[in-house]
């Protein structure tokens, strides 16, 4: 890997379902008890969360506008991923979450920058230069290279025409391979 001087000042931007939990290819996460970790997710964003200042979650959820699930729905299944992250050792500071259908007037989803804008006018002291963004999908992709992030893609049976700057099996695979750099 090659150096990118991430150091404690760095913010982690990470895509939710196929990055933090198994993905549903066929529909929704649209409760709790549908949301599955994936392997060692939640050690290592406790050991991600010693290395970067934030670590942000940004996702796509467009059940909200089919009405398949509420935001009340969202709401609980991040509070359950934030309770089981802490409970590790680690620490998510926000969830973003693009709430309305591909093609929406006020188009919230990646690859537009909306769920970035949102976080840096929460957190004035990110630097889109100084972040990673961890996705599986090319609008995953896309959003970070377009706000000029290092990006790295987990890879999945997802189709991919944009490169990342890395690939990686999982979260736990990045933290080796930012630890083995330093």
């Amino acid at each position: 890997m090659t150096d990118w001087g991430v150091d404690a000042t760095w913010t982690l931007f990470l895509d939710r379902d196929g990055v933090i939990n198994k993905r549903n290819f066929d529909g929704y996460i649209t409760d709790v008890a549908s949301f599955e970790f994936l392997p060692e997710v939640p050690e290592a964003i406790a050991a991600l969360s010693k290395m970067f200042h934030r670590i942000i979650v940004v996702t796509n959820q467009q059940g909200i506008g089919k009405g398949l699930m509420t935001e009340r729905n969202l709401i609980e299944i991040h509070t359950y991923m934030n309770n089981e992250v802490y409970a590790a050792g680690g620490k998510i500071d926000k969830c973003y979450f693009a709430p309305n259908l591909k093609g929406a007037v006020d188009d919230m989803r990646k690859p537009g920058p909306a769920m970035a804008e949102l976080a840096k006018m929460e957190f004035p002291e990110i630097e889109f230069s100084r972040c990673v963004m961890v996705g599986d999908t090319d609008s995953d992709i896309l959003f970070g290279k377009n706000l000029g992030m290092k990006t790295v893609r987990v890879r999945s049976k997802e189709k991919k025409e944009v490169p990342a700057d890395l690939e990686v099996d999982g979260l736990h695979e990045l933290v080796t391979k930012l630890t083995h750099e330093k």
